[in-house]
C-alpha cells in the first residue's frame, strides 16, 4: 500500500532505499581529498623490553590545490524523471562538490543562518538564475556562500523531459562554522 499524507498518495521510496541514498551522501561527503599517512611504530616482539620512545617526526601533509576543479571530479548527473529526483540529486551534488563547506551530521539546535534559494535551470541542467527567497537576519554572507555552492555543483542533469518550470528550492542550514547542510538531506 503506498504511503499517504494530507496531500494524498505519494510514491515515497522504501525505507531501505532512503537509507541507501543517505549512506551514499555520507560517503560522498567524506571524499574530500587524499588521506594523510601517519607513521606507526613497529609492534614490539616479546624479546624486546618496553621502553619509552622519542616522538617521531610526522611528515608534512601534501599540499592540495584549492578545490576549484571539484565540479570536474563530480560524476555526471543521473537521468532525472521527476522534480523530486531533481531536488534530491541537486542536494547530493551540493554536498559532493563542496565537501569543505558542508556537514552531514545532526543539525544543531541553533543555526547561524538559514537562506532559502530558488534555482532555475536551463534544459541541460546548468544554472540559469538564482533567486533569494529568504534572507537571514544575521550572517548575510551565507547567501553568497550558498549561491557559490549551487554554481559549483552544476550541472544538475538534463531536465528537458520534465514539465516546466525547471526550478527547485533549497534551504541551506548553516552552522556556526559557516558550513551548510541542504535541508533536502536532513
Amino acid at each position: 500500500m503506498p504511503c499517504t499524507d494530507e496531500r494524498g498518495p505519494s510514491s515515497a521510496p522504501a525505507p531501505w532505499r532512503w537509507a541507501a541514498k543517505l549512506g551514499l551522501s555520507v560517503v560522498l561527503a567524506g571524499c574530500g581529498g587524499p588521506a594523510q599517512r601517519v607513521p606507526v611504530a613497529p609492534p614490539l616482539t616479546s624479546a624486546e623490553p618496553a621502553r619509552p620512545s622519542a616522538p617521531r617526526p610526522v611528515p608534512a601533509p601534501e599540499v592540495v590545490p584549492a578545490m576549484a576543479n571539484a565540479a570536474a571530479r563530480l560524476e555526471p548527473p543521473h537521468p532525472i524523471r521527476s522534480h523530486e529526483e531533481l531536488r534530491h540529486q541537486a542536494a547530493l551534488r551540493l554536498v559532493a562538490a563542496n565537501p569543505d563547506r558542508t556537514y552531514m551530521g545532526e543539525v544543531p539546535a541553533v543555526l547561524l543562518a538559514i537562506p532559502v534559494l530558488e534555482i532555475e535551470l536551463n534544459r541541460d541542467g546548468s544554472v540559469r538564475d538564482i533567486r533569494v527567497l529568504r534572507r537571514p537576519g544575521q550572517a548575510v554572507d551565507t547567501i553568497e556562500l550558498a549561491m557559490a555552492a549551487v554554481r559549483k555543483a552544476a550541472p544538475y542533469g538534463d531536465v528537458s523531459r520534465l514539465p516546466r518550470p525547471w526550478k527547485f528550492n533549497e534551504v541551506f542550514l548553516f552552522n556556526n562554522e559557516r558550513r551548510f547542510k541542504p535541508r533536502t538531506l536532513d
